[in-house]
């Protein structure tokens, strides 16, 4: 008698929250909560800080959207599969109707959206433009005639949605302002959550071939990726360095350094990346996201010492 677990064993909230992809929720807070930090060390005008948990419900919801439409999207297309390793699994081994995949992450852009509208009342036109190239930033990925990441523009796009708009959105929401420096304080938090993707792009180079799909690993190859990944992850503490040494930020920051150690255990795990076994890289975007993490909470931390000794 086989002691697998059925779709019937379990619970229709653990799918669910399985579909979301929750584990990859802190790409989306700890660009947030550095905006956040900004916000405490840097502006010295009225700060709506009430508004911290709607702005990071709000953020979470729209960056849940984006993964179960991803999901829907890849499937349908035919980019997800039994044999391949991306997704959140619950459609390519039946646990939910793909329809009601589709129809969830519009319920999460939907109620997203309208705890935005709560931001736009405090602030009008800034933030409510920032909140619709969320939305589209984030429905677009893969879905709507759009799916820009098919085309190469997976990285730039992250870089931007989970960089300098998250960050710039969150000081804004917190604020009513707009501070550009923002986006200087986003290019390491940026750079990293494209690595995450970059990890998961070089994993399935072979796969996105048979689907007919381009990824910037698909164009470049998998020496090159590798060589992005390398890129990706010293720029983000590179850039924090630069920072330190123009003290535009708090050299507090370079608190970060703390998590060297399993950046550059992460940087070992990918170079072993090969076409022919995938397989041997499969948690590669699981482990950079753990860094990111790690990475972001540091970075938080520091421009928090920064702006309180």
């Amino acid at each position: 008698m086989s002691a697998s677990i059925t779709t019937s064993d379990r619970s229709s909230v653990s799918l669910w929250i399985q579909s979301a992809r929750t584990f990859s929720f802190p790409a989306s807070v700890v660009p947030m909560l550095v905006g956040i930090m900004w916000t405490l060390g840097s502006y010295t005008g009225k700060v709506y800080w009430e508004l911290t948990p709607l702005i990071l419900l709000a953020g979470v919801l729209f960056h849940a959207g984006t993964n179960m439409l991803n999901d829907y999207f890849d499937y349908k297309k035919g980019v997800d599969k039994i044999d391949t390793y991306g997704s959140s699994r619950v459609l390519v081994e039946g646990h939910l109707k793909p329809e009601s995949v589709y129809k969830g992450g519009l319920l999460m852009f939907a109620i997203g959206f309208a705890l935005g509208m709560v931001l736009v009342y405090y602030h009008g036109l800034p933030i409510f433009i920032i909140g619709i190239i969320g939305l589209l930033g984030g429905a677009l990925y893969t879905g709507f005639n759009v799916a820009y990441k098919y085309y190469a523009l997976g990285d730039l796009f992250v870089f931007l949605m989970f960089g300098p708009m998250m960050v710039l959105g969150t000081f804004t929401a917190l604020t009513g302002q707009l501070d550009y420096n923002t986006f200087f304080i986003s290019i390491p938090i940026g750079l990293l959550t494209v690595a995450i993707l970059n990890a998961n792009n070089i994993r399935d180079i072979q796969h996105d071939k048979d689907a007919n799909i381009n990824t910037m690993a698909t164009l470049m190859g998998i020496k090159s990726s590798v060589f992005e990944y390398y890129f990706l992850i010293i720029g983000a503490f590179v850039s924090v360095v630069i920072m330190v040494t123009l003290q535009f930020i708090s050299p507090w920051t370079l608190l970060v350094f703390i998590s060297i150690k399993p950046a550059i255990d992460n940087l070992k795990f990918i170079s072993k990346a090969e076409n022919s076994t995938p397989e041997e890289i499969m948690i590669g975007d699981v482990k950079t996201a753990q860094h990111n993490l790690l990475f972001g909470l540091l970075y938080s931390i520091g421009l928090l010492l920064g702006a309180i000794l």
